[in-house]
């Protein structure tokens, strides 16, 4: 059952709750959209500082231990999918029945107190990538949310004269938050005036489902080999000079584009050594 209608902070949730340990915040906004997935918004401390694209860990107390009664956090890497001008915090999850962590995450209501680590680390940002042309955003599932970070970050924009953001998934309504994230984007006044009116210009989305039927169907990494995606996009298979690119997704897609990025003769860079692609290794679907 997809639900679309978020339950957010109509009264100043954060204001009526007060955070009782020190990394604790608080959820301000919640919104489901299918039994796999939500996403949620949360206060930011105010000291808290990164880069769009990167990733924190978050978690809740688990349950008493039924001999000492003492409990432990349950804590997990997510990357944050709200850009590093934001003041709030936002995450995009799976559900996952039995899940230590995600079976308890995703009952979370405004109001809730979550554990928020604030330290932000990542390999998906600007500066572990050399300049280029146009910029190749991979993801599956919830491996969109760094990207939903750096595709409302201006500096996307200024660096790239072509933005493509491909999201695979097995069903149409998987797709559903990052279909409403482009069309957020496009229509975004403050982008629009601090990078231009054109900036949305820039911006090209191709989802496709792997299971249900939709208008592209197919894994990307085969509809890269067969030629399809640049024939769709009308652009020219990835070449060192010009493109780059960042992957995010569940290990065994990371691993098989990966390979492929290498044979159109991209590196792999890193903060410390830019190059023309980067894969998030510590953030999997």
């Amino acid at each position: 059952m997809t639900e679309h209608r978020p339950v957010k902070d109509t009264e100043n949730t954060a204001a009526r709750a007060t955070p009782t340990l020190p990394d604790t915040q608080i959820v301000t906004e919640v919104e489901h959209y299918t039994d796999r997935l939500f996403r949620f918004r949360c206060t930011r401390p105010p000291s808290l500082r990164f880069r769009s694209g990167e990733f924190v860990m978050i978690g809740l107390m688990g349950d008493p231990d039924p001999e000492t009664g003492k409990q432990k956090p349950l804590m997990r890497a997510y990357s944050i999918a709200s850009p590093a001008w934001d003041d709030a915090l936002e995450f995009y999850s799976i559900k996952v029945p039995d899940g230590p962590l995600t079976s308890k995450l995703q009952h979370v209501r405004p109001g809730d107190a979550i554990i928020l680590r604030p330290k932000p680390v990542g390999t998906l940002v600007h500066d572990a990538l050399l300049p280029g042309k146009r910029l190749w955003l991979f993801a599956t599932g919830t491996g969109i949310a760094p990207f939903a970070s750096l595709l409302r970050e201006p500096q996307t924009y200024e660096d790239y004269d072509e933005v493509i953001l491909t999201h695979t998934c097995r069903e149409v309504g998987e797709l559903t938050y990052g279909a409403q994230l482009i069309d957020a984007i496009r229509q975004d006044e403050m982008l629009a005036e601090l990078i231009g009116e054109s900036f949305a210009d820039k911006l090209r989305y191709y989802p496709t489902t792997t299971r249900e039927k939709s208008p592209k169907m197919g894994r990307i990494t085969d509809l890269m080999r067969s030629g399809e995606v640049f024939a769709d996009l009308g652009v020219g298979p990835l070449a060192q000079d010009t493109d780059r690119a960042m992957v995010c997704g569940n290990l065994a897609f990371n691993l098989e584009i990966k390979a492929m990025l290498e044979d159109y003769g991209l590196r792999e860079g890193a903060n410390s050594n830019p190059a023309e692609y980067v894969v998030e290794k510590a953030f999997l679907d």
